[in-house]
């Protein structure tokens, strides 16, 4: 499926390459949104090792991690990942995302957003995404209203984020919201 120009696949050891780029590249830039990483997180390695234990979740059925690519040269220019996935009763699993910043504001966010929540429940058979932003990252906001998810509240000191704990506003959408 292609939606505005970009598609996801999961990730295969043959990105870690591409994706350690596209790490360093945003490095400065994702810094205010993410945990402090080590030194070791930007090597081939980590990035062979991470996409490794994603294929291995994935057949767990425990998390996916998808790349985003432009459908145009097929460049990877972000991720987003389906973790902490629960099955029985909840059917629920969690949403975090990144887009490079060279892309940023044209629609890819959004339109990786809503693949993977479409993907989420058509393919993984899932019920329920949730996703939590921290309340100055206004963009990321948008991204999840655009993409139908509703606002359910604030966890405050929800993660620590370059150093701080950090609140964070809590969204979901169900596959209800999208009939």
């Amino acid at each position: 499926m292609s939606t505005n120009g970009i598609y996801l696949r999961l990730l295969e050891l043959g990105d870690a390459k591409p994706m350690l780029e596209l790490k360093l590249r945003n490095r400065a830039f994702s810094q205010p949104f993410e945990p402090i990483r080590g030194e070791g997180h930007y090597t081939l390695e980590e990035q062979v090792k991470e996409i490794s234990n994603g294929i291995s979740a994935a057949q767990r059925e425990q998390a996916y991690f998808y790349g985003v690519f432009l459908r145009e040269g097929d460049e990877l220019i972000g991720r987003i990942a389906l973790t902490s996935v629960s099955r029985g009763v909840f059917q629920n699993a969690y949403m975090g995302y990144f887009i490079d910043q060279a892309h940023n504001g044209r629609g890819y966010a959004t339109s990786a957003v809503s693949e993977a929540v479409s993907k989420a429940f058509a393919e993984l058979q899932l019920h329920r995404i949730q996703a939590g932003v921290m309340p100055k990252n206004e963009r990321s906001i948008r991204v999840l209203q655009k993409a139908g998810f509703r606002q359910e509240g604030l966890a405050q000191r929800y993660l620590k984020i370059n150093g701080q704990w950090e609140d964070h506003l809590l969204f979901a959408i169900t596959k209800e919201d999208l009939t």
